[in-house]
């Protein structure tokens, strides 16, 4: 096998996702690199990964393990004399993204039961509920920005539902989730490490408050995880907390974005809008095509474990690939003219990631995004965006919306 040279003078194309134009549509570069470069190294000293094939195999592939992330936050508030990020590193350390088996076994074999398709479709009532409600907040008004008024408060709701938290600390969770999520997008500035670490204090000081309080008549997830503690397959205190917030962060993140860039694609594109509205029961199809249309979560990074060649290059023990999964949705060889939406696709798309660290909560992500773009194609006429040009957040990992204010006539809505 011949090792490849990587000389980034050698590279003419450059992958930069700081660009203020990336965050805005990172679409084209996508497809230069699918075409150029598809195994791409870049200045960020990773390989750039944008093939639908390519992508796919390394998710699945044992031979890539996931990201040291929290290693490297430990290391680095060993040499950052100004803060102390120990209490964001050890956070984040219990996150199920980054545990290998076995213990990524035990873990996710302790809390699948609740993410199952079967336990999902049991909140499916309570979450049209929820959506309904928060409709009929703003129907007065003929007017919503719908990130503040439903696509947050939604997926933040339901979470502390299952977490079995106080219904009114919704929106801690929606504080903490914005700010957390930027972890992933490595590196930053020490403003940003300290901001994360004051967050992660803070919603480990709130959990275990929380917890101090459980008893044998509790209800919830945290509680059943504390109950577990007396089991076999126990997990220690640290282990609940890095579980919970996990879970509090890319739940929220993640399906905020999806109900939001869905609803934005489909008033940028009124005909399907139109063909939703007309045809109420496609709407898993619809769903599927506007995860893949605009992935929220745009990409995952991996670690070679061996040197393994791909795609005609060699990816050296211990290099790092960055799986573009927005790149992987729109690869022209697996979705014919992917710039289109069509909701007649039937090829599998790559939202959610794949192989043992396939996402826990994508079937609540989706019943989430599927109820909500719904209830708001079905109920909200005329329904217009306020802004022409999007306000994407500065994200590296997450493709998401700051804001996305909408109009709609309040004088012809369907009532519930």
């Amino acid at each position: 096998m011949t090792k490849t040279k990587k000389n980034k003078t050698q590279n003419k194309l450059v992958f930069n996702p700081f660009y203020r134009a990336f965050h805005n549509n990172p679409y084209p570069i996508y497809e230069r690199l699918r075409n150029e470069d598809p195994i791409h190294w870049s200045f960020l000293k990773a390989w750039i990964i944008t093939r639908y094939q390519d992508v796919d195999t390394i998710l699945k592939d044992n031979l890539f393990q996931v990201d040291d992330l929290p290693l490297r936050l430990e290391e680095k508030s060993a040499y950052l004399k100004q803060g102390n990020f120990l209490p964001l590193a050890k956070t984040i350390d219990k996150w199920l993204f980054f545990q290998q088996p076995p213990n990524h076994t035990r873990l996710r074999s302790l809390v699948n039961k609740s993410f199952s398709p079967a336990s999902v479709g049991n909140m499916k009532e309570e979450i049209e509920a929820k959506v309904n409600h928060l409709l009929d907040k703003v129907i007065p008004t003929g007017k919503m920005d719908l990130i503040d008024d439903l696509a947050s408060p939604l997926p933040a709701m339901t979470v502390t539902n299952i977490l079995g938290l106080p219904p009114e600390d919704y929106y801690k969770l929606i504080h903490w989730s914005y700010e957390l999520f930027f972890v992933f997008d490595q590196p930053m500035s020490l403003e940003g490490y300290e901001k994360q670490n004051k967050m992660a204090m803070e919603a480990r000081e709130y959990l275990l408050r929380f917890i101090a309080n459980i008893d044998e008549n509790s209800q919830g997830l945290i509680a059943d995880l504390v109950k577990a503690k007396d089991e076999e397959n126990k997990l220690d205190e640290d282990e609940i907390l890095g579980f919970c917030i996990m879970l509090l962060i890319v739940g929220q993140e993640t399906t905020k974005s999806f109900i939001s860039n869905s609803i934005l694609a489909l008033l940028q594109h009124p005909e399907k809008l139109q063909e939703l509205k007309d045809n109420p029961e496609i709407i898993k199809e619809a769903s599927e095509e506007l995860l893949r249309y605009d992935t929220p979560v745009q990409v995952i990074a991996r670690l070679a474990r061996e040197d393994v060649e791909i795609g005609g290059k060699t990816i050296l023990k211990g290099d790092k690939v960055i799986l573009c999964l927005g790149g992987a949705n729109r690869d022209e060889n697996k979705f014919p003219n992917p710039e289109k939406i069509e909701f007649q696709r039937s090829n599998r798309n790559l939202p959610f990631g794949g192989g043992i660290h396939f996402c826990l909560g994508a079937f609540l992500a989706r019943l989430q995004g599927q109820i909500s773009i719904n209830r708001i194609v079905q109920r909200l006429p005329n329904l217009q965006l306020v802004n022409q040009t999007p306000d994407w957040r500065e994200s590296i990992t997450l493709r998401g919306l700051k804001s996305l204010p909408l109009t709609f006539d309040k004088n012809d809505i369907k009532t519930d």
